[in-house]
């Protein structure tokens, strides 16, 4: 075994200044690094070289030292070339980092707080409110740092992600790409012992999550043993990419294999077990219910949460009257729609839903992705009615074992956005063309491709606000309703209303559970009877909204502020109001918190009317 130091160098500022960014010894064995090590900084030197910038540069390079400490970040938005960096470091999660990178975005706070806001042209006054609305938030949730529970089952937890990362945005187009992915194959077992630390941390505080996610977990990371290296999505994407890579002999795909299948076995296999013993070790005493209310400081991290995600003030108990208005208003709309189809007014949600399955058909296995490719080429081809804007980067559609999310491609297109969709075997037709508007266009993909190329400070075109991104994704399916495109599709609009009421009892259970102390039969019970979900899809539904708290309730309450926008800019400018002109000033900013954006929305009105 060899203790090693590693050195790298990245650049602070144009003018070639450095700042030295030196880990500390770190325990490798074999180049496998096996231990939590920790990378240090010298925090305030970085503060001092920050310190009298020019506004616009000191938005450039602050952010660009926040972007540095998180590595993963900068090769999933293909930055890794214009920061001067290999993609061979996987993020530090220790606690001693966090801690840092706490030290520095209050710092950075501090010395954007040290400018004159006035002095500033209106446009440096929108990056300065949505800076600082950023980085303030940031210091707040390092008030609850050790809240965040360190694993569960969902993508949320390190051990998810790093499936995520390494199949689907880490490049190989190279020789390079290729060594650097086998860099940070051997480093996993490192990063998962810090996971493993964080968890005692927060065990330590009195936070461990609830069995049902502990299991959950457990289930998923069940093949990961010894003998499984080609069997596992670390060694089998690899293999897929290098085989795209046009320069490389049969030789050295297979030398780099034989390396990835070696990294796999000595850090990735061994990290995932060790990590596995340790959540079987919180098991047995993992509480079996209840919300964050049940934490240390529980209220006072919901509230965080609620605004950290919804980005308004709205209180727990508010953001519940409004879902249940919302579930009532869309439940009545969906009768009156159940009513023409000659459905029998007797029947649950459940027994509606399941008609309109079987009378809007279904999508066999093999056709699913080339319908959402239809329903998203008909949606592209149809937007200059409502847009004069539009992505450049392309946006694809990938099926698999796990579908229903959008992962955002890179600003130059070298990797597409791309929607994921399950298509492992025939599903129902009425919800895939609302599910595609969301994920893709004019959704997901519209919003953030438009934003990663506007010509803004970085963290404007990077940075996404949970309100806005998914409640622009929301908007985007009443838009699609409202543009005609679900004119000859009565079962298709009733899975855009069920979409809409699923994000309305999100409001209700998820204050349900986390402020009103809902028991996990008791959420399941409500989804069941008010949306129609089986009990097994709102089991699935319950275990999300536990393990990412607050998240759910920005959907519904994003889309109604930007309904609110729109109907004031409609009132203020009446005939001279423009759907297009409306849109292009939502989207022409960037993500923002939606105090700022009525803000936005509001200068808009201004230089129309």
């Amino acid at each position: 075994m060899k203790n090693r130091a590693k050195k790298w160098i990245v650049p602070l500022v144009a003018s070639g200044s450095l700042v030295f960014l030196a880990a500390c010894d770190s325990t490798e064995e074999d180049g496998v690094l096996v231990a939590c090590a920790p990378r240090l900084v010298v925090v305030q030197d970085i503060l001092a070289q920050l310190e009298g910038m020019p506004i616009d540069t000191f938005f450039e390079q602050s952010y660009r030292q926040i972007l540095l400490r998180s590595p993963e970040a900068i090769t999933a938005e293909g930055l890794s070339e214009a920061f001067g960096l290999r993609d061979d470091l996987l993020d530090d999660i220790s606690d001693e980092y966090r801690r840092q990178t706490e030290e520095l975005t209050a710092g950075i706070l501090a010395l954007l707080k040290t400018y004159d806001r006035q002095s500033l042209t209106p446009e440096q006054q929108t990056s300065y409110d949505i800076y600082q609305w950023r980085l303030e938030d940031w210091v707040a949730d390092a008030e609850f740092a050790l809240h965040h529970f360190p694993v569960s089952g969902w993508l949320s937890s390190p051990q998810n992600g790093l499936f995520l990362f390494f199949e689907d945005l880490h490049p190989v187009a190279n020789r390079q790409n290729a060594e650097d992915y086998i860099a940070r194959l051997k480093q996993v077992a490192g990063k998962l012992a810090c996971q493993r630390e964080n968890i005692a941390l927060s065990e330590q505080a009195g936070i461990v999550p609830l069995a049902y996610m502990l299991q959950r977990a457990l289930d998923q990371l069940a093949g990961i043993e010894p003998g499984s290296a080609r069997q596992l999505p670390f060694y089998t994407a690899f293999e897929q990419k290098l085989a795209a890579v046009g320069d490389l002999s049969a030789a050295d795909r297979e030398e780099l294999l034989e390396q990835a299948e070696e990294a796999i076995e000595k850090s990735v296999i061994p990290g995932y077990q060790a990590l596995v013993e340790s959540i079987e070790e919180l098991l047995p005493d993992a509480p079996q219910d209840g919300g964050v209310w049940r934490l240390p400081d529980g209220d006072q991290y919901y509230t965080h949460l609620l605004h950290h995600y919804t980005t308004t003030d709205l209180t727990a108990d508010e953001i519940h009257q409004l879902g249940l208005a919302e579930v009532s208003r869309i439940q009545s709309e969906l009768r009156a729609i159940f009513d023409t189809l000659g459905y029998p007014s007797d029947e649950s949600l459940s027994q509606l839903f399941g008609r309109v399955v079987d009378d809007g058909g279904v999508v066999a296995a093999a056709q699913i992705v080339p319908t959402y490719e239809a329903i998203i080429e008909h949606a592209e081809q149809n937007l200059t009615e409502a847009f004069d804007i539009f992505p450049t980067i392309d946006v694809i559609v990938i099926g698999g074992a796990s579908g229903g999310y959008y992962v955002a491609g890179t600003p130059d297109g070298s990797r597409p956005g791309a929607f994921y969709a399950y298509n492992l075997s025939d599903i129902p037709r009425y919800d895939m063309a609302t599910l595609a508007y969301h994920e893709a266009i004019p959704g997901h993909h519209t919003q953030i491709a438009i934003a990663q190329n506007l010509e803004l400070p970085l963290f404007r075109k990077l940075e996404g606000y949970t309100g806005y991104v998914e409640g622009w994704a929301l908007y985007a399916e009443q838009l699609a309703d409202e543009l005609g495109w679900y004119d000859e599709d009565i079962y298709g609009n009733l899975g855009r209303l069920q979409f809409e009421l699923y994000r309305a009892v999100r409001l209700v259970v998820d204050t349900g559970l986390h402020a009103k102390q809902w028991t996990f039969d008791e959420t399941v019970d409500y989804i069941v009877e008010n949306l129609g979900s089986s009990p097994q899809g709102a089991q699935r539904q319950v275990g999300r909204y536990l393990v990412i708290p607050g998240q759910a309730t920005a959907y519904k309450i994003g889309m109604l502020k930007l309904l609110d926008l729109r109907q004031h800019a409609q009132d203020q400018l009446g005939d001279q109001f423009d759907l297009r002109d409306f849109h292009s000033a939502v989207l022409l900013s960037g993500a923002t918190p939606l105090n700022i954006l009525e803000r936005i929305v509001q200068d808009y009105i201004d230089t129309s009317s």
